[in-house]
């Protein structure tokens, strides 16, 4: 299939750990890309691994973590592909330097907050993170015993306890046709 001309975008997932960030954007790139879309999906967890291999879990090593993926992000998106990423990100400070790095190059930016509340992230515990964390075996888990700041105004809240994953990444989807980025 020969790839669909388009605006490049970043949009940037947070939400708590489990909270269904990577599996939405799994989704809605499974889709975009069947439409001809250029997409990348820049997940945390990958990310960290490589681009921010050493870095750990202090405010200030989350902060670097985050500027270094929303540089990836906002040169993808400044290319022409749609740059989801599921991120935590969890100070809300972090988060809009990123936004302002993309408004300065010109380039689209939506945050996305996926809302799911703790208790239903835990119950999920994905990577088992909430278990060790009430074990003792972890500290500093985001939303439990380290901070997140929720976004006061995302462009879009999903609410992942609500619906299914194809609702969620379909809700994703109509906000890009609606910004013009599709």
């Amino acid at each position: 299939m020969t790839a669909v001309v388009q605006q490049g975008c970043t949009v940037w997932l947070t939400g708590l750990p489990s909270s269904g960030k990577t599996t939405i954007a799994t989704a809605l790139a499974e889709r975009l890309r069947g439409d001809g879309h250029r997409v990348e999906v820049l997940d945390g967890d990958v990310i960290r691994s490589f681009l921010s291999a050493g870095l750990g879990f202090s405010r200030e090593d989350r902060d670097t973590n985050v500027q270094r993926i929303g540089l990836v992000a906002e040169i993808l998106a400044r290319n022409r592909i749609t740059a989801l990423v599921p991120v935590i990100a969890p100070y809300r400070n972090s988060r809009e330097a990123v936004r302002k790095r993309h408004e300065q190059s010109g380039t689209p930016y939506l945050e996305v907050h996926v809302a799911t509340p703790v208790e239903v992230c835990a119950k999920r515990d994905v990577k088992g993170l909430y278990a060790k964390q009430a074990a003792g075996e972890l500290t500093g888990l985001t939303g439990v015993d380290d901070p997140y700041e929720v976004p006061e105004s995302p462009d879009l809240r999903i609410e992942t306890q609500k619906q299914t994953v194809q609702e969620s990444a379909v809700m994703l989807h109509a906000l890009l046709i609606v910004r013009g980025l599709l």
